[in-house]
């Protein structure tokens, strides 16, 4: 079939909640992707910051193969090996205690904030607690995660709302004192805002928000589940500023492209929040997701991923730094490490229309600002040939 034809029978079943472009992706290999007609696309958007080591990894694939013929799923009834040295991994990675395995990111973000109220139920005996959230930020897409996301677009027709959820101003502390009261149980943000516009936080609104959460027994959520897992030039965001939080969520490249996700606590968190009971997954954290986010971690340690984010990091914002300064359209660019915003002072959909047509796979962060979160084995030729296409795009 062509791809019209594909795209034809996929709209006579599939639910419209997406927008696709009117492409279908047949296969990837390393940095690239191709289409059922053969075409070649760059992908700086690696299935939006899942693939950090590109696509068709061998030495993922082949422990995913491995296991797929040991053992797929048991239950969490159950122990599994590769469940174990998952956990084991991950909470090392992150510097946290204990860790619980979901299905995505949104689900590792319903986790945290049932966390966080149970955790005020325990020490106030009463269910009535509040949290805080940041405006343009983004969560998830199911009831609970919606709550605590500060976008009145995706918030506006769901009226469930997890608690009291009120929202703050990213980077700005007087905002977040104004809401505080004797029922605010926990303050919950992204490090770098991904969906809202590619907004790293101010470290001295981050210290200075721990020393609230500190002095007020509040918890600390940060969601990683993008600007996490070495994107951003350690292995977590909150690393990078030195500001740890009380729980943290994980997804997207923590699977390395298996749908998987995870929440994580300190100990004192732990021993103070959910039980045998309180929370539950069928699938999350079976055997085979569970290899895949071993495996993940052996490759970030054996590739030394990190050191290489750390090295391309400084190449790539000086040739946004370059588009910048000849194009008048754009404003700025900003961002963390490989997790990069480009803000033009209009629309952005057509410059990516255009990318998509010569070849180069972006994405948008809001209407006016292409996002960037490629593959983090990245080499200076991609980046010169995605800011040569852009340039091409750019009228």
């Amino acid at each position: 079939m062509t791809q019209q034809q594909y795209i034809d029978e996929a709209e006579k079943v599939l639910l419209h909640t997406y927008n696709r472009y009117k492409i279908v992706i047949e296969k990837g290999e390393g940095v690239y992707l191709y289409d059922t007609d053969g075409k070649k696309y760059l992908d700086f958007m690696s299935g939006i910051g899942v693939h950090a080591f590109g696509h068709s990894n061998r030495e993922l694939n082949d422990a995913l193969k491995e296991q797929l013929d040991k053992l797929i799923h048991i239950s969490n009834l159950y122990y599994s090996v590769p469940l174990i040295e998952a956990a084991k991994k991950v909470t090392k990675a992150a510097k946290m205690d204990r860790v619980f395995f979901t299905n995505s990111g949104a689900e590792a973000i319903e986790g945290a904030i049932k966390a966080a109220l149970k955790y005020s139920y325990i020490k106030k005996g009463t269910a009535d607690s509040e949290i805080i959230a940041m405006e343009n930020s983004f969560h998830g897409r199911t009831l609970g995660a919606l709550s605590v996301t500060g976008n009145e677009k995706y918030r506006a027709p769901f009226t469930a709302f997890c608690g009291m959820v009120k929202y703050a101003q990213f980077n700005n502390l007087e905002s977040v004192k104004a809401l505080l009261n004797d029922k605010t149980c926990a303050i919950i943000l992204e490090p770098v805002q991904g969906e809202g516009g590619i907004n790293p936080a101010d470290p001295k609104f981050l210290e200075a928000l721990k020393k609230i959460c500190e002095e007020r027994d509040i918890l600390l959520i940060f969601d990683e589940i993008q600007c996490g897992m070495g994107r951003c030039g350690e292995m977590f965001a909150w690393q990078k500023y030195g500001i740890k939080p009380d729980i943290m969520t994980a997804a997207k490249a923590l699977g390395g492209g298996v749908p998987v996700g995870a929440f994580l606590m300190t100990q004192r968190v732990a021993e103070n929040t959910l039980v045998a009971g309180d929370h539950g997954t069928t699938y999350g954290g079976n055997p085979f997701v569970t290899t895949a986010v071993s495996k993940v971690f052996d490759i970030f340690e054996k590739e030394n991923i990190i050191h290489h984010v750390n090295e391309i990091t400084p190449y790539l914002e000086e040739k946004l730094q370059d588009l910048t300064e000849r194009f008048a359209c754009i404003l700025t660019h900003r961002g963390m490490g490989l997790m990069q915003g480009i803000v033009f002072n209009k629309p952005v959909g057509e410059i990516v229309n255009r990318a998509i047509e010569k070849g180069l796979l972006v994405i948008t962060a809001g209407p006016n600002i292409i996002r960037l979160v490629p593959p983090l084995i990245i080499t200076k030729e991609n980046i010169d040939d995605m800011v040569a296409i852009l340039e091409q795009s750019i009228v």
